[in-house]
């Protein structure tokens, strides 16, 4: 019951709950933190578990020494790219009809909005899109359902987890525990999600100007 309680708090109060969460449980605190990363990128019914916001805060923790930061960057990283492998496979095993609607906890707008990523990125919308959130977790599964060539897409797969991993948890180590970073953490993992969110609100705002234009030159000819 703790734990689910401090699992809550990494929404609400990131960097003091890991910190807290690295004082009670000491070096499981890498199984919770691989548990996470795998279970945002590898299950699609996951997509609103923190992604970017924790591997920076981990970052930081690792800075005072709480946790190794190579041992915990490489865990995470496997973390990654298993977790969009299993994701990749099971939008192979689901297919076309996960775009039907019939499966419920499959958000239709999610698979469309990640389509479209793909349509305009291609096979570097794998990379891309793990600094994307939401994107992030649906890209594999995509992948996967478009029928992906496997060896494709793993390649992909395994530069986009290295980049996001030690990006955001070296970006952690190096500046998590600055005073002016410390003193406003809260603000800087908001900034972290706000800055991850523009590229779906760019895409969005972008899809509905397109349609806006397609509908309006459809008026003008009819």
């Amino acid at each position: 019951m703790q734990l689910w309680h401090e699992f809550l708090r990494l929404f609400t109060d990131l960097d003091k709950a890991l910190a807290e969460i690295v004082r009670d449980y000491g070096a499981w605190t890498y199984a919770v933190l691989f548990a996470i990363v795998f279970a945002e990128t590898g299950l699609v019914v996951t997509p609103f578990l923190p992604g970017d916001s924790l591997l920076f805060a981990a970052g930081a923790v690792c800075a005072i020494g709480d946790l190794n930061v190579w041992f915990l960057g490489a865990l995470l990283f496997v973390a990654a790219v298993l977790g969009d492998t299993v994701n990749y496979h099971i939008g192979k095993y689901i297919g076309p009809p996960a775009f039907s609607g019939r499966f419920r906890w499959l958000k239709k707008e999610h698979l469309e909005r990640t389509q479209h990523f793909f349509d305009k990125y291609g096979g570097k919308a794998i990379v891309l899109a793990r600094f994307v959130p939401i994107v992030r977790t649906f890209a594999p599964f995509v992948a996967g359902v478009g029928t992906m060539h496997y060896g494709r897409f793993i390649t992909y797969n395994v530069v986009g987890g290295f980049l996001w991993v030690f990006l955001f948890v070296g970006a952690g180590y190096l500046f998590g525990n600055l005073p002016i970073i410390k003193q406003n953490f809260s603000k800087v993992i908001l900034l972290i999600i706000i800055v991850s969110v523009l590229p779906i609100a760019w895409e969005w705002w972008a899809a509905r100007r397109e349609s806006r234009a397609k509908r309006a030159a459809k008026d003008a000819t009819s």
